[in-house]
């Protein structure tokens, strides 16, 4: 636990430190902010690629979705506390150097008014992710509403977002929510079924994890 937290706090900083590094001697033409912009996202990426090797890891190797535990889970909510510190000064390092000219209070101003979903984001994962999932809280209210939140939220932007789609092209156009499918490009079609198709699939995983938690619950109460 406390290596792989030490382990973090030296790997995101390291990669930042080093992304500049290279960049500053790959490409000279660049400015400070570019310098510093594109290594954030270098290790954004990188973590990114953890996340959902570390995902894919645990999701092959449990069959119970409910009371499979995977040492990977566990570790890697240690390895990720010190990536959200790094990423939230690294985001105010971006605006620093990109405002820093205007004043140390207008740089804040701007860091905390143009980051506020990011900011939330991360506050919510160290002070309500974290704790939950090491504190193995499953059975709490918090741990059931925020799953029915992560329901509710991946239903309206990853599902709903495609007839949004066609019904705001059919406003645009005049046409009825039926009738857009048959007066658009049919690869369009085929491109939205090919993108949508593995939403349906995570979201009746979700459904079905949703079932047996309530269920395990319902029967644990009775």
């Amino acid at each position: 636990m406390l290596l792989t937290l030490a382990w973090g706090s030296l790997f995101f900083p390291g990669l930042f430190a080093l992304c500049t590094w290279v960049l500053r001697r790959s490409r000279l033409e660049w400015t400070d902010t570019d310098y510093v912009t594109i290594s954030t996202r270098l290790v954004s990426s990188v973590q990114a690629v953890l996340a959902t090797g570390s995902g894919i890891i645990i999701i092959r190797s449990c069959t119970d979705v409910i009371r499979d535990r995977h040492w990977l889970a566990r570790e890697y909510v240690w390895f990720l506390i010190p990536y959200m510190v790094y990423d939230s000064y690294a985001m105010y390092l971006c605006e620093w150097y990109r405002t820093r000219d205007l004043g140390h209070s207008t740089t804040i101003r701007n860091f905390l008014s143009q980051n506020r979903l990011m900011i939330t984001h991360h506050a919510v994962i160290l002070f309500v992710l974290v704790p939950v999932a090491q504190l193995k809280q499953q059975h709490t209210l918090l741990y059931k509403v925020n799953g029915i939140l992560t329901l509710a939220t991946f239903f309206c932007c990853r599902i709903l977002l495609f007839p949004f789609m066609y019904w705001s092209y059919g406003e645009h156009q005049g046409l009825s929510l039926l009738e857009v499918p048959f007066n658009i490009p049919f690869y369009c079609n085929v491109a939205n079924a090919f993108l949508i198709a593995p939403q349906l699939y995570w979201f009746a995983l979700l459904c079905k994890k949703a079932i047996r938690l309530f269920g395990a619950q319902a029967k644990k109460d009775s």
